[in-house]
């Protein structure tokens, strides 16, 4: 679903988010995705304040970023859970989560799977934020970076530019992945040709989806939002794609549309296309190359 959140209003997006899985499972859909940081809206300020330029307004629009994000841990996603475990439908969604065990205050961007029975499967943190992301959010670590089993097939996710880190992914294809899920701020021809490619590559299908967004869309309550948006802008295209193993779209682009991409997954299309090519099977060279991966918690401390 691209449709746009209200940005930095976790409560109301996630009214949203509950709609947009009402809605899609009215039409017996049982994989629904969301956007990159759909909760409470990616932000795309930071693409648009001059570095080191007005940091009275990039402080207060960053304070309200930290007070709407998401504290998994305080049931922050309990209500979008629910509509999951009601609708019997995985649900994928991104979000800016706060880190409500130690600190209280860094913010990460996350990706969570959700399964049909409303638990979370796995949480992503993303690894490393793009550019001025990185004055938002923290690094992750690798603990979410797995395939997790749901009704639809082998679930696994990469967040946007985490799918032009060739190791993320192939640390994927080697869990006997069946759809990578990659939500994204990111669109366009360049990104296509990279959903194209890494469904060839991993054998798998491929879902990727950015918020479609203009500037009428951002509230009014929006700090500086007349300064950093016009209402007519595109400020992303969203481009919805559903992408099969063969790295043919089945699906999409949905192109500046707010609204829900649909299509049909058929998970022996991906068991069949590693037949010829399989890059962590048959067509990996172990004794040559190795690839180690540190699930370790990467916390600040532990007490005994």
């Amino acid at each position: 679903m691209q449709k746009p959140p209200v940005l930095l209003d976790r409560e109301a997006t996630i009214d949203a988010a509950v709609a947009g899985v009402e809605e899609a499972a009215a039409l017996d859909a049982k994989l629904i995705v969301f956007p990159e940081a759909y909760v409470p809206g990616y932000p795309t300020w930071i693409w648009r304040l001059r570095p080191g330029g007005d940091m009275a307004l990039s402080g207060e629009i960053h304070a309200q970023l930290r007070q709407n994000a998401v504290n998994i841990e305080a049931g922050g996603l309990d209500r979008l859970c629910k509509a999951a475990r009601s609708h019997g439908a995985t649900v994928v969604c991104g979000m800016t989560e706060i880190d409500g065990r130690f600190s209280g205050t860094t913010l990460y961007n996350t990706v969570v799977t959700i399964g049909a029975d409303g638990a979370i499967l796995n949480r992503h943190r993303k690894l490393m934020p793009t550019n001025p992301e990185r004055m938002v959010w923290g690094q992750g670590d690798a603990t979410g970076l797995r395939v997790v089993d749901t009704p639809v097939g082998r679930i696994g996710t990469l967040i946007c530019w985490e799918s032009y880190m060739p190791l993320a992914r192939y640390a994927l294809y080697a869990q006997n992945i069946d759809i990578y899920v990659a939500p994204t701020w990111d669109c366009g021809d360049a990104w296509l040709a990279s959903m194209r490619h890494i469904a060839r590559e991993g054998g798998c299908w491929v879902v990727s989806l950015a918020t479609a967004m203009q500037g009428s869309d951002i509230p009014a309550s929006f700090p500086g939002r007349d300064q950093l948006f016009k209402p007519d802008d595109w400020v992303c295209d969203g481009d919805a794609v559903i992408v099969e193993p063969s790295g043919k779209p089945s699906a999409g682009p949905m192109h500046r549309e707010k609204g829900i991409l649909y299509g049909a997954i058929d998970i022996e299309k991906a068991r069949r296309a590693r037949r010829s090519l399989d890059v962590s099977g048959h067509y990996a060279r172990p004794d040559i190359f190795r690839l180690e991966v540190n699930r370790s918690p990467l916390t600040p401390v532990d007490f005994k």
